[in-house]
């Protein structure tokens, strides 16, 4: 059964910046594409995408992070990464990964002033 274990996150201050990462349990990893979502608060249930890298490290992003957040893989250590970069209010929420249809466990940012 293929596990996602996630890390990183925490509390930034407006402007600041923020490391994530999803490390996967299987080498499939490395033939599969990574995505990166996000539950902001008040959108219960929902999940937005933001950020994708594909197998030869490829990548795209929703509007609203595109410029600010970074994503990244290493195939050797089967984990992705989230660079995140002059983080405002509306980037607080659990930031989730997924990798082959499995989820991570979900890893909270919070911007504060």
């Amino acid at each position: 059964q293929v596990q996602l274990a996630e890390s990183g996150g925490g509390l930034v201050q407006i402007g600041g910046s923020l490391n994530v990462s999803c490390a996967v349990s299987t080498d499939s990893f490395r033939n599969n594409v990574a995505n990166y979502y996000r539950q902001i608060p008040g959108k219960r249930g929902v999940r937005d995408w933001i950020a994708l890298v594909n197998e030869t490290g490829g990548t795209h992003y929703a509007d609203p992070v595109k410029g600010r957040f970074t994503i990244s893989r290493d195939n050797a250590k089967n984990t992705v990464y989230l660079q995140m970069n002059n983080l405002n209010f509306a980037d607080t929420g659990v930031y989730y990964c997924n990798v082959l249809g499995v989820w991570g466990q979900g890893t909270p940012v919070t911007v504060l002033r």
